[in-house]
């Protein structure tokens, strides 16, 4: 009939930045679609430009962008791609930030400090992202700094299979680096059936990415011990926690978490430490110069692209959710 509008159809596409794009290639691969050609250029003096090469009119478009050092590069090339889309009518636009930067400043611990981590929802927001999408945020909270719905996915599932299949968990018992993390390490104990212990440390004030382990509270003599974290940055707080660990008689030592920062001497102090393993996600792409003995990445691709397919076909992604971590 004429003059009788149909209903447009649903039209998914995926973008991705330069920062790991190996991780949109595999969710792509996983979909079944063709991440959508951009041109992404750095000019001499640094700054960004990003066009894309079809049009992304009524789309429901996925911007996939890992945020590595330098993080303020990658987080302004993604604010870019999302004010693109805006600007060529994409329908909805979804940020997929599998490591949110800024994550750590969530809160003020003193007086004159920012809160990093919401001007980073709002800076999103601004550049008209719909929808954020991440893996294992620092806290929980930071779900609360967007205007919109975010998806806070958690790759428990993904590290909790490798390490049931491979370790007997009967002689485990899980361990959280500091009292912050206790609620991620009850949630690892609830999946793997096996008990919890809490290493008791105290950040020394004036020395940055130092801290002074105290004591362990569990039984870890002669046991397993799966130190597990949200992420690692230069690794003074798991060594220094396997170092407690191994003082209190621990026969076997693992390290679990989701996201590899490792930055400056996380690889030396890893590798000096010898653990029994280090088991890391893909959230953020692994340097060619980054070499850990003993060190295994599991791809968290299947899970953001179970997520990006339940969001196109507006069901549930409950099931995927961060199991109450804090």
């Amino acid at each position: 009939m004429s003059g009788v509008k149909r209903p447009t159809e649903k039209h998914l596409m995926l973008f991705t930045g330069r920062a790991n794009p190996e991780l949109a290639e595999e969710i792509a691969a996983l979909m079944g679609v063709q991440l959508t050609p951009s041109r992404l250029i750095s000019y001499a003096n640094s700054e960004i430009y990003v066009r894309y090469e079809e049009s992304v009119r009524g789309s429901d478009a996925f911007v996939i962008q890992s945020h590595p050092a330098n993080v303020n590069e990658w987080l302004m090339e993604q604010l870019i791609m999302v004010d693109a889309l805006k600007r060529a009518s994409a329908k909805r636009i979804t940020v997929v930030a599998p490591c949110y930067p800024y994550a750590r400043q969530d809160k003020k611990h003193l007086g004159r400090e920012p809160i990093s981590a919401r001007l980073i929802a709002d800076l999103f927001w601004a550049a008209g992202a719909d929808r954020i999408m991440s893996v294992d945020l620092h806290t929980s909270q930071i779900q609360g700094f967007f205007n919109g719905p975010l998806d806070h996915l958690s790759a428990l599932p993904v590290l909790s299979a490798h390490v049931a299949a491979k370790y007997d968990v009967s002689n485990m018992t899980v361990v959280s680096p500091d009292a912050g993390r206790v609620r991620l390490a009850d949630n690892w104990c609830d999946t793997l059936g096996a008990p919890l212990a809490i290493i008791h440390k105290r950040h020394d004030p004036t020395i940055a990415n130092q801290v002074k382990v105290h004591e362990v509270v569990g039984k870890v003599a002669g046991r397993t011990c799966l130190l597990v974290d949200d992420m690692i940055d230069t690794a003074g707080t798991v060594c220094q926690a396997a170092q407690a660990l191994r003082d209190h008689g621990a026969e076997r030592i693992i390290i679990a978490a989701t996201h590899p920062i490792l930055s400056g001497p996380a690889a030396e102090r890893l590798n000096a430490f010898g653990v029994e393993e280090v088991i890391f996600t893909n959230t953020l792409p692994m340097s060619a110069d980054i070499q850990i003995n003993n060190m295994t990445v599991l791809s968290i691709a299947p899970l953001l692209a179970q997520a990006i397919h339940e969001i196109f076909e507006d069901g549930s992604v409950a099931s995927l959710f961060s199991h109450g971590a804090s």
